[in-house]
């Protein structure tokens, strides 16, 4: 019996996706750039209120009738949206914008097997084959220093950043369908940014001096987190969290795109490593579909 493989045939949802992963590629440079004139958190704290209150306009009318069950739906996707993107945010202080987003992108191997101890549904074969492939390519990209174990603060907390993002990808289809679209919008992106401003004590971070490029970055990157949070609630109410996350693996590609545009050059190895993540993000998710033949 022949072997085929199945290519995604995309829905409206699904190109939803597609045009927030280029949003969201995007938005890794500009971070970059803000971290020169801010700490992490307070960026991240002004980024997501700036977010929240845009929503609150968005979706204003859907709160009056607000539930627990929104709430608490919210405020959890809201904590792993401010770890995530905290401890992405506070690698990007000392590693450039395509290598944060190269190695952001090991979550998407790791969502099949978050959802085999989640959902009890096991993953398919190739998607340790693809996991492999990804710890490969970050090993690439960390340079010499992966192989003594020495991963600098920048790739290790990026590293860790993976698994709340992880958790708000799984926690969103959980969710996805039993609760207000607009209600849990809101609730988890105010969350995210007054968790980011309360973590700034406890990190010892300062509010920084006045520039126009982190007001400018977070106003931007608010609308941006406003509008890639609230298509992916939505979306992922009839896109599977696993189908979801190969459409997310272009996100790297698009980062590392804009990253050369502005002048950033990677060494060899480690745009090799890049291409063995995203290649390995894509094996993890390939179905081999079998058929009979037919006789005529």
């Amino acid at each position: 019996m022949p072997a085929r493989l199945r290519w995604m045939r995309l829905r409206p949802q699904e190109l939803a996706l597609v045009a927030i992963t280029a949003v969201w590629g995007s938005t890794f440079l500009l971070v970059h750039w803000a971290m020169e004139h801010s700490g992490p958190w307070f960026f991240v704290g002004l980024r997501f209120l700036v977010a929240g209150l845009i929503s609150v306009l968005i979706f204003w009318r859907s709160l009056r009738g607000i539930r627990w069950s929104d709430i608490g739906a919210g405020a959890a996707i809201g904590l792993m949206i401010h770890l995530g993107y905290g401890l992405q945010t506070l690698g990007l202080q000392t590693i450039d914008s395509s290598t944060s987003a190269f190695i952001t992108a090991m979550y998407v191997p790791l969502v099949p097997l978050a959802q085999w101890a989640v959902f009890r549904k096991r993953p398919p074969a190739l998607a340790f084959v693809g996991a492999g492939l990804a710890f490969v390519g970050l090993l690439l990209i960390a340079g010499p220093d992966a192989l003594s174990l020495t991963l600098g603060f920048g790739e290790t907390a990026t590293l860790v950043s993976t698994l709340p993002i992880v958790g708000e990808i799984i926690l969103i289809s959980v969710f996805a369908g039993r609760v207000d679209l607009g209600r849990i919008t809101v609730v988890q992106l105010l969350t995210a940014g007054v968790l980011g401003f309360l973590t700034m004590p406890v990190a010892n971070e300062s509010v920084p001096d006045f520039s126009w490029v982190w007001v400018g970055a977070a106003i931007g990157l608010g609308a941006a987190s406003c509008l890639i949070q609230l298509t992916m609630n939505w979306a992922q109410k009839s896109v599977s969290a696993t189908r979801a996350t190969i459409i997310y693996a272009g996100e790297p590609v698009w980062a590392g795109i804009i990253g050369r545009i502005a002048g950033e050059r990677l060494p060899v190895t480690a745009l090799i490593g890049g291409g063995l993540v995203v290649l390995g993000i894509l094996a993890s998710e390939l179905k081999i579909v079998r058929r009979r033949d037919r006789r005529e």
